[in-house]
C-alpha cells in the first residue's frame, strides 16, 4: 500500500501537529451530543401518533417518527432495548405529556422494517463522494457458546457498512448494510441510489477498480463524473482514458506524487468517518436485523451541532 512506502523511516520523520482553533464552539457542541433535547425533541410531539389507515386489523399507535427518536436513543445512548422503554417513558411523564409509549416487542418489529431516509444536505453544484465499507459484528453470545460446548472452526457471522461520504459537509450521505458474501462493487447500486444531488469526484479504494463498476458509477451519477480509484499494481492499459492517465502518472512518478495530484489523500476522511462511527456507536449491531441508517442520522446530527476547525503548528 502506499501509506506504507516510508514504513521503515516513521521514526524519522516527525509527525505533524493541529491545534483546535474554534475549540470554545466545539466543546458546547460536544456537551450537546448528551443533551437529551437534542434527540428528543418536543417540537416533535405532533407526530408521535401514526394515522389511522382504513383497513381490518388491528392499527398502529405509533409513527414512524416515534420509532426512529427511540432507536436514536438507543443508538447514542447504548440503551437496551427495555432500557429505551423506560427512558422514553420517564422523558414523555417529566415533559407532562400523553403519548404511548412503544413497548419492547414493537420497537423491535418496527426495527427491521422501518426505512429512514438520512439526515444529510449536499451543497449546491458538484460535490465529493468518499465511499467506503468496514465490518461489524452481530451482538451475541457465540463466544460463550463456543467456549462452554467447544465449537470450532466456525465462523462468525458479521455485516458490512457502506457508507457514502461527503467530505465537505461532514456528514454520511449514503449508508447501506449487507451481509459478508456482498462485495464492495456489488454493493454500489443501492449506496448510488440514496445520492440526491450531484457528485463531481468519486474517491474509493482500490476495491472498486475495474470496467463494470466504472460504468455503473457514470450511469448513476452520470457521464461527466471524474473516478479517483488507485489502478493495482500490475494494472494494464483498457478503454478507459481516465484510468490510463492515472497508470501513467502512477508509472512515471509513484503512487504517493499521485495521491498529491489528484486528492485521494481525502479517502483518509471516510476512514476517519468510520473510526467516528464505531468509536459513538460502537463496533457491533445491537440487532440482528436492524438497519444502520438510525446511526447515520445520529453522526449527521452530531456534525450539524458543531465541527472542530484545525490548523497545523509550525
Amino acid at each position: 500500500m502506499p501509506f506504507k512506502h516510508n514504513a521503515s523511516r516513521w521514526h524519522k520523520i516527525p509527525k505533524a501537529k493541529y491545534r483546535v482553533t474554534n475549540w470554545p464552539e466545539y466543546n458546547e457542541a460536544l456537551l450537546r451530543h448528551g443533551d437529551v433535547t437534542v434527540w428528543f425533541d418536543l417540537d416533535a410531539v405532533s407526530g408521535w401518533r401514526a394515522v389511522g389507515v382504513r383497513k381490518r386489523g388491528g392499527q398502529r399507535r405509533h409513527s414512524d417518527l416515534a420509532i426512529e427518536i427511540c432507536l436514536a436513543l438507543r443508538a447514542v445512548f447504548g440503551l437496551a432495548l427495555r432500557q429505551v422503554q423506560g427512558f422514553v417513558r420517564s422523558l414523555v411523564r417529566l415533559a407532562g405529556l400523553n403519548l404511548p409509549v412503544p413497548d419492547v416487542s414493537t420497537l423491535c418489529r418496527r426495527s427491521a422494517l422501518l426505512k429512514v431516509t438520512p439526515d444529510s444536505r449536499l451543497k449546491a453544484g458538484r460535490v465529493t463522494l468518499i465511499v467506503d465499507s468496514t465490518g461489524l459484528q452481530i451482538h451475541g453470545g457465540r463466544d460463550w457458546m463456543r467456549e462452554k460446548h467447544g465449537i470450532k472452526n466456525q465462523r462468525k457471522t458479521w455485516r458490512k457498512l457502506h457508507i457514502g461520504f461527503d467530505p465537505d459537509a461532514g456528514e454520511i450521505v449514503a449508508p447501506s448494510l449487507t451481509d459478508e458474501h456482498v462485495s464492495d462493487p456489488a454493493a454500489l447500486p443501492e449506496l448510488l441510489a440514496q445520492i440526491a444531488g450531484k457528485v463531481g469526484c468519486f474517491i474509493a479504494a482500490g476495491a472498486y477498480d475495474g470496467a463494470p463498476t466504472a460504468e455503473k458509477i457514470r450511469e448513476v451519477l452520470g457521464p461527466d463524473v471524474e473516478l479517483i480509484i488507485p489502478p493495482p499494481r500490475n494494472a494494464v492499459m483498457g478503454d478507459c482514458k481516465e484510468r490510463n492517465t492515472h497508470i501513467e502518472m502512477i508509472t512515471d512518478k509513484g503512487r504517493i506524487s499521485w495521491q498529491k495530484a489528484t486528492g485521494y489523500a481525502q479517502r483518509s476522511r471516510g476512514e476517519a468517518q468510520i473510526a467516528r462511527f464505531k468509536q459513538v456507536i460502537g463496533p457491533e449491531l445491537k440487532g440482528r436485523r436492524m438497519e444502520t441508517q438510525i446511526t447515520a442520522v445520529a453522526l449527521n446530527r452530531m456534525a450539524c451541532l458543531g465541527r472542530a476547525t484545525y490548523e497545523p503548528v509550525v
